[in-house]
């Protein structure tokens, strides 16, 4: 069954609904009342239980052995198995809940043991994170942020050649909703030859797509640009969330370190390869004067279909705004068709001296940036650097995040002919430091 083949659900709240219809199906891990964690599968205003389902007898052969590698709370046996298994799976939800299914009413007589409301459940992340690797591939962003500190060179010789990326903290990556504490560090005021510490002042979110590895590689292996796409699980949202003042101090020679590494958001809701597969594109046509990526980085398959189109939102609300009952203030709208290096070549890059990848392992794409205003992925980028603050419609202005600001990731896929889909949201408040 495909995306056009089926159309509707008898689960009502899932046709039309804005992020999770019939066709996308995305794979969690959430609780009930203070419950264990356990997985399921989002679909309209619910989630199915996978591990009541699969107790219920409603899964046999493959896509029961992809459920029973859900157990415990956690996905990574499930990503590990790969893609025959997530389209088995995939294949017998649109079975169960396509209309007109004739498992109908035995998945509705059970009510809310297989079928609890979202809003009545917490969500967890969805797999253990044993690395988490940051890249750069937001090629707009880069510019943006290179012209702030280098005008006349803001892009370095190797962007175009390497997929940019360095190693995150994964201790510290929590779902969505989870409360941002304003770290502490060392900054260099201006003017000032010696540092002080304190609270960030400076605080910035960075607006990115998450990527989960499925299955891995053996330490000495590397993972082929052909067969990259292959060993990616699913897609979130990501908000790397960024105190440019401890950055600006910390990162020559070797990278970010405290700046980043206090708090990563993510949308709790792993989105199938295979639910975007209608939202495929080829990749963007480097400018001419580029260089072609060399050969291990460069497959005409992976060009002609290896970028996806998802529109990316980010919204900021205020304690104001919430006092007011004002709506949440538009920053960024931007597209994931800004990445200079698709997915499929950060994987064999990131595995290409042989590295080894493992499943629940994340990346981010980098902050993903489109060339005008209004699509910068940044308040760095917005403010330049502080420079140009935002009004917003409560009469505050912004630089950067305050206590109490909240900021929102959306994201959205539509295609004509097809079912729009979503990732749910990516939220997170700021809290003071400690």
């Amino acid at each position: 069954m495909t995306q056009t083949s089926i159309t509707r659900s008898w689960v009502a709240s899932a046709n039309g609904h804005s992020d999770f219809p019939l066709q996308n199906l995305p794979l969690g891990v959430f609780s009930i009342e203070g419950g264990a964690p356990r997985s399921g599968v989002a679909i309209g205003d619910h989630i199915f239980d996978l591990e009541a389902a699969l107790d219920a007898g409603l899964f046999d052969g493959t896509a029961r052995a992809a459920v029973e590698a859900t157990r415990g709370g956690q996905l990574n046996a499930f990503f590990e198995l790969g893609r025959e298994a997530r389209v088995a799976l995939r294949e017998r939800l649109l079975e169960l809940f396509a209309e007109g299914s004739t498992l109908h009413g035995k998945i509705e007589a059970q009510g809310a043991k297989l079928l609890p409301l979202a809003a009545n459940c917490e969500m967890h992340l969805p797999a253990k994170i044993n690395d988490y690797t940051d890249f750069y591939v937001g090629i707009e962003h880069a510019q943006n942020v290179g012209k702030l500190f280098r005008p006349d060179n803001p892009l370095l010789p190797n962007y175009k050649y390497v997929p940019i990326g360095y190693h995150g903290r994964a201790s510290t990556i929590r779902p969505s909703g989870t409360d941002v504490r304003r770290p502490k560090g060392q900054t260099l005021p201006a003017g000032q030859t010696e540092p002080t510490f304190g609270p960030c002042a400076r605080l910035d979110y960075e607006l990115e797509l998450g990527i989960w590895i499925g299955q891995g590689n053996e330490m000495g292996d590397s993972i082929a640009i052909g067969d990259a796409a292959d060993h990616i699980a699913g897609f979130c949202l990501l908000n790397d969330w960024s105190a440019r003042d401890i950055q600006a101090w910390e990162y020559q020679p070797l990278g970010p370190f405290l700046s980043k590494s206090f708090i990563t958001s993510i949308s709790p809701w792993v989105v199938t390869a295979e639910a975007l597969e209608p939202f495929r594109r080829a990749q963007p046509a480097r400018p001419e004067g580029d260089p072609q990526p060399l050969s291990y980085l460069f497959d005409q398959r992976d060009q002609a279909a290896g970028a996806f189109d998802i529109e990316l939102e980010v919204l900021l609300l205020t304690e104001t705004m919430r006092e007011k009952n004002l709506p949440a203030h538009r920053l960024t709208l931007s597209n994931t068709q800004h990445m200079y290096w698709t997915v499929a070549q950060m994987v064999a890059h990131h595995s290409v001296n042989g590295c080894q990848l493992q499943a629940g392992d994340l990346f981010g794409s980098g902050t993903l940036s489109g060339p005008q205003s209004g699509q910068f992925g940044s308040l760095l980028e917005i403010t330049e650097g502080g420079k140009k603050p935002i009004e917003l419609a409560s009469g505050e202005v912004r630089k950067f995040l305050e206590d109490g600001d909240e900021i929102i990731l959306r994201a959205r896929c539509s295609r004509e002919g097809f079912a729009s889909i979503g990732f749910g949201e990516c939220r997170g408040k700021v809290l003071p430091a400690r």
